[in-house]
């Protein structure tokens, strides 16, 4: 029987249609098919060899699938080795195709994940009933895959508003780079980027959805940081613009506080300046307000620039910042509003502090008008009122307001007696002295109301409200009996310094104008030097000029 196999089992072999071959104990080929050349040729590689010596071994059939390097490339069999008592029978099929298909398939597979998670954040598929069944391995929005599985996808979308009612994880329909908002496990929205297919059955029900997400939050925020940044510079654009189109320096400030509380849906607006003398005042104010805070100039030195402080006042939160130009402060903004009104959120106080750079220019450009303006207006030695701002612009003013009241007034020209030796023999420094002591004399002897000023070198006037004749005369007979004392600083005892006046009195029902008043008080001046100096004289009268009939 044995016999028969042996003679047998070669020829079978022979005429096989796939790859087969015949070794004996040796590993010598005995038969073998047409199709086993690759096979035959090797029996020396690695891979067939540690199979054979396997399969004798164990006495017991081994199959394997192989790579062998050919001329036509590489090729992969499924190779199966049965031992027999004289030798083995090596079988195999070229799975070649198959294993190529496979790597293709898998290839294709890992390269269509690859593209999905560099695409998206995550990728997922819900069930019938709005669950997720499926989320790629690493998560979604701070959840892990298993803590959405099976978490109803309604769970996690955020309703932000009535009319807001898609859900995309439960869309029936195709959708392409729809955003949803959903909630984070710490409770913080995330906004997504969902695209998504719907999945049906057989008979077209729908029984679920899968797709994509990409996580935009980070977008959205800033496209809305910079939506807020560009309506602040809007908003000040606003603020600036108003400032500008102000020519009087005066109305600048009011008009700033105008523009800032509305652009801050404020109450109320308080713009502060810094001046020399007086200190922190209230430049400009709109709208309601409280009472000011106390302390408030105290919190300025603690804030830095840049920066801002809010006060809470009862029902009222104030939000002030200095006003700064080249870093010093030179004022304040503080702006009240109802608490009512919401409490004040990052852009109020970086729009706050916006406004508060470009008043500390504006501020600056007003004090800078202000000092222009003074020295336009003042004499540069005394700093009392000049010829000009003395004759055009206070005795107008003042002329006005007392034909309105009917009241009188009175109009005093002082001369200095001699006061060109005192040049001369004790030099103009000792000169300038006497005209400082001349300024402070005069402002001892007017009242608040009254105007003092030097028309040019040892001229000056004085201008009384308010004043009857027999109180004017007193008046001038006070200031030549004090002014006694400048005999002191005479520049000879032959020259006595001292003082000439000369008086007009201002009727407001008379007509009479400034430049009439002007010409009747010098004309006295000058009578009072003529009649031996160091006395006053009275000014004619007024006389009305009738007209022609």
């Amino acid at each position: 029987m044995a016999d028969s196999s042996v003679t047998i089992f070669p020829k079978w072999v022979s005429s096989a249609p796939f790859p087969a071959a015949v070794l004996d104990q040796d590993y010598q080929v005995v038969s073998q098919s047409d199709t086993a050349q690759n096979i035959i040729l090797n029996l020396q590689n690695k891979s067939i060899s540690e199979l054979l010596n396997k399969a004798k071994e164990t006495q017991a059939p081994v199959l394997h699938t192989i790579n062998l390097d050919t001329d036509k490339g590489s090729l992969f069999y499924d190779l199966t080795i049965l031992p027999s008592v004289d030798g083995f029978l090596i079988c195999a099929k070229d799975s070649s195709l198959e294993h190529n298909l496979r790597a293709a398939l898998m290839d294709s597979r890992q390269r269509f994940k690859d593209l999905v998670e560099i695409s998206s954040d995550f990728a997922w598929e819900v069930g019938a009933h709005g669950e997720f069944i499926f989320v790629s391995q690493r998560g979604a929005v701070g959840y892990q895959p298993d803590e959405l599985i099976q978490k109803n996808s309604e769970e996690i979308v955020l309703r932000r508003d009535k009319k807001q009612s898609l859900n995309p994880f439960m869309s029936k329909t195709k959708l392409e780079r729809e955003e949803v908002w959903v909630l984070r496990p710490d409770g913080e929205p995330a906004c997504l980027m969902v695209s998504c297919l719907p999945l049906f059955d057989e008979y077209n029900n729908w029984v679920g959805a899968r797709g994509v997400c990409r996580d935009i939050t980070d977008e959205r925020e800033r496209d809305a940081a910079l939506a807020r940044a560009y309506h602040r510079d809007q908003l000040l654009a606003y603020i600036v613009k108003t400032i500008r189109d102000e020519v009087d320096p005066s109305n600048m400030l009011s008009a700033a506080a105008n523009a800032t509380a509305r652009a801050l849906s404020a109450n109320g607006c308080q713009i502060f300046r810094l001046q020399p003398e007086s200190g922190m005042i209230v430049d400009a104010t709109f709208g309601d307000i409280p009472e000011v805070i106390p302390d408030l100039f105290e919190r300025l030195e603690k804030i830095k620039e840049n920066e801002v402080g809010i006060y809470q006042n009862g029902n009222w939160a104030a939000i002030f910042s200095a006003t700064r130009y080249r870093r010093n402060i030179n004022g304040a903004i503080c702006l009240w509003r109802e608490n009512v009104r919401g409490n004040w959120n990052d852009d109020d106080q970086i729009l706050a502090i916006d406004v508060a750079n470009q008043l500390g220019i504006a501020n600056e450009q007003i004090s800078g008008h202000e000092r222009i303006v003074e020295l336009s207006r003042t004499d540069a030695l005394t700093g009392l009122l000049n010829r000009r701002a003395f004759f055009e612009e206070e005795l107008p003013r003042h002329i006005d307001r007392l034909k309105y009241n009917n009241t009188p007034a009175a109009l005093i020209y002082v001369d200095l007696d001699n006061f060109k030796q005192v040049n001369d023999v004790f030099g103009h420094q000792k000169g300038d002295d006497v005209l400082l002591m001349l300024r402070e004399f005069l402002l001892k002897h007017i009242r608040p109301g009254d105007v003092a000023a030097r028309l040019g070198g040892d001229e000056f006037a004085l201008w009384l409200d308010d004043m009857d004749e027999e109180t004017a005369v007193k008046r001038c007979e006070g200031l030549i009996e004090t002014s006694s004392f400048f005999k002191e600083h005479s520049g000879s005892m032959e020259t006595p310094l001292g003082l000439s006046l000369g008086l007009a009195l201002f009727d407001p029902t008379s007509g009479e104008t400034v430049e009439g008043l002007i010409s009747r008080g010098d004309a006295a001046m000058y009578k009072a030097k003529r009649a031996g100096k160091g006395k006053f004289k009275m000014a004619d009268p007024f006389i009305k000029v009738k007209d022609e009939m």
